[in-house]
């Protein structure tokens, strides 16, 4: 006896009660089961706990911006993304396709449009295969919340010493150049800064490897980079 398929799930992010409910009908109609969220923090909470099929979020959110969220859900989910926004400026949308979504449609939309565009960007997607926790020994890095850990203690991270240690992460074992951590970090223009790099780098370490973990978490590469070791 055949199995019966499981229901696509859809996960909506939108602060407009009246988007939210026609979004609502016209997924369900597609044979979606629909979750929404109406702020950015809550739909990434959400992307983490209902593991969407797909996800349609609005750019213009009360708590912070859709390109925001995109970045942020980035770091760990291959979820496709349909961007649904009033913004109709091309710099707008170039943007959002950028910063990682796979499609973009204006405000107001087509339900007949949607659903398909839908079916686009799951088909060229390919299966979600990322955790949003890291951990290696002690250490845990929480992708979605941007929670660091030591032993269940908070460590708390710059902006900068987070971005240094999630590219490490989701690199584990692996030789980092000075060059790609400058390019991921700082952008293409701070390739040949290194300094900056020596000093974060020196920071991060300080917080993370704790007197309690005999190895050290971060190792040198000499003239070459850095690599996240550790057991898992």
């Amino acid at each position: 006896m055949t199995e019966p398929a499981a229901q696509l799930v859809a996960l909506v992010i939108d602060d407009e009660v009246q988007i939210r409910r026609l979004l609502k009908l016209s997924l369900e109609t597609e044979g979606y089961l629909v979750f929404e969220a109406e702020t950015g923090q809550e739909g990434l909470r959400a992307a983490v706990y209902r593991r969407p099929d797909v996800i349609i979020l609005d750019l213009g959110l009360p708590d912070m911006d859709g390109t925001e969220v995109l970045k942020r859900l980035r770091e760990w989910s291959k979820t496709p993304v349909l961007v649904l926004s009033v913004r109709q400026e091309l710099e707008q949308k170039v943007t959002a396709l950028d910063n990682g979504a796979d499609d973009y449609l204006t405000k107001p939309f087509h339900a007949a449009e949607l659903a398909a565009r839908l079916r686009a960007i799951r088909r060229h997607s390919p299966p979600e295969t990322a955790d949003s926790v890291y951990q290696t020994g002690a250490l845990q890095v929480d992708y979605s919340t941007r929670r660091v850990t030591i032993h269940g203690r908070d460590v708390h991270l710059t902006a900068t010493e987070y971005a240094l240690l999630r590219v490490l992460a989701q690199n584990h074992g692996k030789v980092v150049t000075h060059r790609h951590l400058l390019r991921e970090v700082w952008g293409p223009q701070a390739e040949d800064q290194s300094q900056y790099l020596r000093v974060y780098m020196n920071h991060l370490r300080k917080k993370i490897e704790t007197a309690e973990d005999a190895s050290k978490l971060i190792q040198t590469e000499p003239g070459i980079g850095y690599r996240l070791s550790g057991s898992d």
